[in-house]
C-alpha cells in the first residue's frame, strides 16, 4: 500500500490518545483509517446507476489491478441500494445485487485497497425524508449486518450529498439514527459523514456529529469553480455556455482553493475530526491542460492539510483511466499520483 507522506502526517497530527491494551482508541482509529484511505479514486457510474450497466460502466477485475498498481490507496464505491430493494417492509435488498457489491469489496480488499461503500442517489429520501426514513434505516441495517465481519479496511459512508428536502436540520436529525443502526452490528466500524447540502464545504459549519462517537470521518466534496469543472456536462442546465473556461493556476484561482480548504481544516481542528475529500474532478469537456493543473493543485492542497481524498472518477466522463485503450490518461494520473509506481516502472 502506498503510504504517502501527507497521509502519514495525518495519522500523527490527528491521533491524540494513547494506544490501549484493547487496541486503538476511537480518535486514533478514525485517524488511522483516514490516513490509510490516502489517495483514492471513485468507481463512479457503475453500481450507482439505475441498473448495472445502464450508464455504460461495469466494474472489471482488471480495474482494481490498475488502481492498485498505479499507487492509489483506496476506492470509493458509490451504490444505489434503493434501486435494488423492495418498496414494502422489511425492504429486502436483492440477494443478487448484494453479491455484486460483495465482489467489488473483495476485489478491493484483496489488493490492499481500502473500500468505501455509500448510499448514493437515494432520490426518494431526498424528496421525502420523513416518509422514507424507515426504509433508509432498514436498508442500512441489512448492509451493516452483511458486512459486520469484514476487516476495518471497509469503511461505511452514510449518504452521498444530502439535498432537496433533506436539508440541514432533517439531515442532522437523521445522522444519529443511522449511526445507531450501524452501531448495532458494527460498534467500531469507521463511518464517513458529510454535510447538507450536497456535501459542500460551507455546510460543515452546520453539520452536527454525535460527540460520543469518535469513529467518524467528516467528508466534503469540491467542484469549484463549477463553470470550469462542469462545463459541457449534459446533466447541468446551461453548462454549454461555459465551454472554453480554463483554469490557469492564477494567484486568485489558487487562493480560492486554499481559502476553502483552510476553512475545512479549521473546522476539523475545532472538532477533532479527520477529513476525507470524497469527490473532486473536472469534466472531460474542459481542456486537458487545465484539468491537470486544477486536479494536481486540489490534490496537493488536500494532502498538505492532512485530508485523504478520492478523485471523481475512474473511467467515465471525468475518468482518469481510458477504458477503450486500457491505459491511464498519464497527465491526470501524474496530477493525482505524481510518484506513481506504474509511471516509475515504464
Amino acid at each position: 500500500m502506498n503510504r504517502t507522506a501527507p497521509a502519514l502526517a495525518l495519522a500523527v497530527a490527528m491521533a491524540g490518545l494513547a494506544i490501549t491494551a484493547s487496541g486503538l482508541a476511537a480518535e486514533d482509529r478514525a485517524a488511522d483509517v483516514n490516513a490509510r484511505l490516502g489517495r483514492g479514486i471513485n468507481l463512479g457510474n457503475a453500481l450507482e446507476a439505475p441498473e448495472i450497466g445502464a450508464w455504460g460502466m461495469e466494474l472489471e477485475e482488471s480495474y482494481f489491478d490498475e488502481i492498485a498498481q498505479a499507487g492509489f490507496d483506496s476506492v470509493r464505491i458509490p451504490i444505489r441500494w434503493s434501486a435494488h430493494a423492495a418498496r414494502s417492509a422489511p425492504y429486502a435488498i436483492d440477494p443478487g445485487f448484494f453479491k455484486h457489491v460483495d465482489w467489488a469489496i473483495d476485489q478491493a480488499l484483496s489488493r490492499g485497497l481500502l473500500a468505501v461503500v455509500n448510499f448514493h442517489h437515494i432520490e426518494e429520501l431526498y424528496a421525502d425524508p420523513e416518509g422514507e426514513r424507515g426504509r433508509f434505516l432498514a436498508l442500512w441495517r441489512q448492509v451493516a449486518e452483511r458486512y459486520q465481519d469484514r476487516p476495518d479496511g471497509l469503511v461505511f459512508e452514510i449518504l452521498n450529498e444530502p439535498h432537496g428536502n433533506l436539508g440541514v436540520e432533517p439531515w442532522n436529525d437523521l445522522i444519529p439514527e443511522a449511526l445507531a443502526v450501524i452501531r448495532e452490528s458494527n460498534p467500531d466500524r469507521v463511518v464517513i459523514v458529510g454535510p447538507a447540502p450536497w456535501n459542500g464545504f460551507r455546510g460543515l459549519a452546520d453539520l452536527k456529529l454525535p460527540e460520543g462517537d469518535r469513529n467518524l470521518i467528516a467528508t466534503f466534496h469540491y467542484y469549484e469553480p463549477f463553470p470550469f469543472t462542469h462545463q459541457g456536462a449534459s446533466w447541468v442546465e446551461g453548462s454549454g455556455d461555459w465551454l472554453g473556461t480554463t483554469w490557469e493556476a492564477t494567484e486568485e484561482q489558487r487562493s480560492a482553493v486554499a481559502e476553502a480548504f483552510d476553512q475545512v481544516a479549521s473546522w476539523a481542528d475545532r472538532h477533532g475530526r479527520p477529513v476525507y475529500l470524497g469527490e473532486f474532478g473536472a469534466y472531460s469537456r474542459a481542456d486537458e491542460a487545465s484539468r491537470q493543473r486544477w486536479t494536481a493543485f486540489v490534490a496537493r492542497e488536500a494532502e498538505r492539510r492532512g485530508f485523504s481524498w478520492a478523485y471523481w472518477e475512474f473511467g467515465s466522463g471525468f475518468g482518469a483511466f481510458d477504458r477503450q485503450s486500457g491505459r491511464w490518461r498519464e497527465g491526470l494520473l501524474r496530477a493525482l499520483v505524481p510518484d506513481s509506481a506504474r509511471l516509475r516502472s515504464r
